[in-house]
């Protein structure tokens, strides 16, 4: 870059801070300006050459066959604005970040394993977090969330290890907070585990985390094995850790010693740390401990710290930290030292330091570290995963192929580009002695960020093959593609589907339910809920529903009777999670617009109509009953909490674009209130085609709420163009009486 453009660069990013940091308070989501700005100063295209002529509105125009149209108008010019934002290798890029308890986990162990983060990442962690502290000087679970105990203790301990002092004012409110709320020994127990391993929290305030229950024999449903995958994950090195329970030179340090004193209202010495093991912050809270629960971690506790079982601890606590550490170590090759999500990744990176600080594992565990950071306007955070890249990709090419005409005319290098990613980022082959390490196959499906990664998603996987069905079998985009992905590699993801539907017709995420629902009886975590096991899910069995019934169009002689027969099952499961009202719950976004989009989905693609299918009709009412009236819809994330639907204090982008789009594919015979929902989208669009970013969108684990910066876009982009082809079916059909 010369140094005039620089120069130009570093002043419209420093007015893009200035301006979040301003309005923090009213907007704390950020609009992942700095990637904007950067495509805005045209490096993005100076890398990618191909897609020049495409993102230069200068050079692309709108058609004239759409500058008469407002709503087809906005959709052409919001795809030309993303393809400003696609990367070289066909991706789009953006903020996974919302979770506030996972960069304090990555400073915490940097600081144990002494692995340096340099001074500009400290930086703009240190602007991150200062911009994300709440009004009352605390900080929530995620970054629209009240203040925490989880949150703030966290947060606190990683400002003060970044270098403030404890009298910077951010941290000094902050501990305020702390010590007027029941001080650190009431933090939720994720906590307790990273001040623990750090040498401020004594690991006798701390339920067990018994490494020999990976001994146990398989076939008990309590094996660890038979967990979500993203719960075993976590608490799997956490038990090789616990059960190690090394001495760090870190604890002799100076900022050790000040944190003792400073996150506590008695003395660090004189606490009764045996009494802090069920002691949680009220309001952290979400998920109460059964008696069943407390009877386990008594037995379990008096396991750990009893002399009279010392003799049996030493027996087979060496087994146990064998056999934890070897699925550390599996995960870790088999992800290529990224893990499956961020807060497993620093863990099995303490493990791995704790085992052998000298291991190569700890150096490629380092040297990874990168992919889960993420800058924007806010500063630097840990994102939820190491991106959304597949997830993103395949959604932006299905809203583009939705006017597959258009896209081919206009957007050619960009589809092909997008295609080339689909191709690069399908899972190959299955895991190396996969039973051995709990895994199932993984073998043609794609994941939800990278093939690096490699974890399989039922509903990426879907989402991939649809994506890229809708490119290679349209008679338009498929003549853009000269190397199309082999039919075989498709069978594969086909096969990957099948064989992960459950029992109940439905399908989970990673992997088929291993166990039963009453294991939620034993969820050790107070924050998160519905975590133990793998369930079923409305929008995983829609997105299998959906990419079946597709594949079963373009591949009718391939596996036919076992297709249909699944796509059976799955409606009947989807049907069955539908309320009496006509709505679904969301599980991974907010969430009843969400789900009711993926409700809506698959019931079309069983066939049904709104003539002969009363749950489609249903589903279709119930968003129209949540309708506001300038025709947009706004969801709270509090729906998702509480599971019920709560209305935004204003429209919503990307649940309007939900409604608008299953509406709009439901064939709704009233145009009235889509023609509404267009136009509210319309308005907000801005001048250069991108939409201005508002509330969270997604969550996990009902409590937690997670960034997805591309929705805005791909969805509005989506939206308007189903409602394109709806009215030109309609006009089409008038013509013909």
């Amino acid at each position: 870059i010369d140094s005039s453009k620089l120069s130009k660069l570093k002043v419209d990013i420093q007015q893009t801070r200035e301006y979040f940091h301003m309005n923090r308070l009213k907007q704390s989501h950020c609009g992942d300006q700095i990637l904007r700005t950067l495509a805005h100063h045209n490096l993005f295209i100076d890398i990618n050459q191909k897609n020049r002529s495409e993102s230069d509105s200068k050079v692309n125009k709108t058609p004239s066959e759409l500058s008469t149209d407002r709503g087809s108008n906005a959709m052409f010019n919001g795809i030309r604005y993303l393809s400003t934002l696609q990367m070289n290798d066909g991706h789009w890029p953006g903020d996974y970040g919302g979770p506030m308890f996972l960069m304090p986990g990555l400073i915490i162990v940097c600081f144990i394993t002494q692995t340096d983060l340099n001074q500009y990442q400290k930086q703009e962690m240190k602007r991150y977090l200062v911009n994300m502290q709440n009004e009352d000087g605390g900080w929530g679970l995620h970054i629209e969330g009240g203040s925490t105990m989880l949150g703030t203790v966290l947060n606190y301990v990683a400002l003060r290890l970044l270098g403030a002092s404890a009298d910077d004012s951010h941290a000094n409110f902050a501990r305020k907070w702390i010590l007027a709320n029941g001080s650190a020994v009431a933090i939720p127990s994720w906590g307790k585990f990273f001040l623990a391993a750090l040498g401020v929290y004594d690991w006798r305030g701390l339920n067990p985390l018994t490494p020999e229950m990976w001994n146990l024999p398989y076939w008990l449903p309590i094996h660890p094995g038979r967990y979500w995958c993203h719960c075993r994950v976590v608490y799997l090195p956490q038990a090789f850790v616990y059960g190690l329970r090394k001495r760090c030179e870190s604890e002799d340090s100076e900022i050790v010693k000040e944190l003792r004193s400073e996150l506590y209202s008695e003395d660090y010495a004189s606490i009764d740390w045996s009494k802090q093991r069920y002691n949680c912050c009220k309001v952290d809270e979400y998920t109460k401990r059964p008696i069943i629960q407390k009877l386990l971690w008594n037995v379990l506790y008096f396991y750990e710290w009893s002399w009279i079982c010392a003799p049996l601890r030493k027996l087979l606590r060496p087994f146990a930290l064998k056999e934890t550490i070897r699925q550390v170590e599996s995960e870790d090759r088999n992800t290529n030292w990224i893990c499956i999500g961020p807060v497993n990744k620093v863990i099995n990176m303490l493990a791995c330091w704790l085992h052998d600080p000298k291991s190569e594992n700890v150096q490629k565990h380092r040297d990874r570290v990168k992919d889960y950071l993420w800058l924007s306007e806010d500063g630097m955070k840990m994102q939820g995963y190491n991106g959304s890249q597949l997830w993103d990709t395949a959604f932006i090419v299905q809203a583009m192929s939705t006017v597959s005409d258009l896209s081919l005319k206009y957007f050619p290098k960009t589809i092909q580009s997008a295609h080339a990613y689909l191709e690069m980022s399908q899972v190959l082959v299955d895991v190396p002695d996969k039973s051995e390490f709990y895994r199932d196959i993984s073998k043609g499906a794609w994941p939800f960020s990278t093939r690096d990664h490699g974890w399989p998603i039922t509903d990426c996987a879907s989402e991939g093959l649809k994506a890229t069905l809708c490119i290679q079998n349209n008679p338009a985009l498929s003549t853009l593609i000269s190397e199309p992905i082999e039919a075989n590699r498709l069978y594969d993801c086909v096969n990957f589907i099948l064989s992960f539907q459950n029992k109940d017709g439905g399908w989970a995420t990673y992997e088929p339910t291993r166990s039963y629902p009453w294991l939620e009886l034993l969820n050790p975590s107070e924050v998160f809920g519905d975590i133990m096991i793998d369930y079923s899910y409305v929008e995983c069995s829609s997105s299998c529903i959906t990419a079946l019934a597709k594949f079963a169009k373009c591949y009718p002689n391939h596996r036919s009777h076992e297709v249909h027969r699944a796509i059976k099952r799955g409606v009947k499961y989807i049907e069955s999670q539908q309320r009496p009202d006509g709505s679904w719950y969301g599980s991974w976004a907010v969430c009843f617009t969400y789900a009711g989009w993926f409700g809506i989905e698959a019931l079309i693609a069983s066939g049904a109509t709104l003539e002969t299918c009363s749950s489609l009709k249903n589903g279709c009412l119930f968003l129209l009953s949540k309708q506001n009236g300038d025709g947009s819809w706004g969801e709270s994330y509090l729906s998702s909490v509480l599971k019920e639907y709560v209305h935004a204090d204003e429209g919503q982008i990307v649940n309007t674009a939900w409604c608008l789009l299953s509406l709009s594919k439901a064939q709704w015979p009233d145009l009235e209130p889509l023609m509404k929902a267009e136009s509210f989208l319309v308005s907000k669009q801005l001048p250069n085609g991108d939409w201005p970013q508002q509330r969270i969108s997604g969550v996990f684990n009902r409590n937690c709420m997670i960034t997805y910066i591309n929705y805005r876009c791909a969805f509005s982009i989506w939206a308007l163009a189903a409602f394109y082809n709806f009215k030109k079916q309609r006009e089409s059909a008038i013509e013909s009486l």
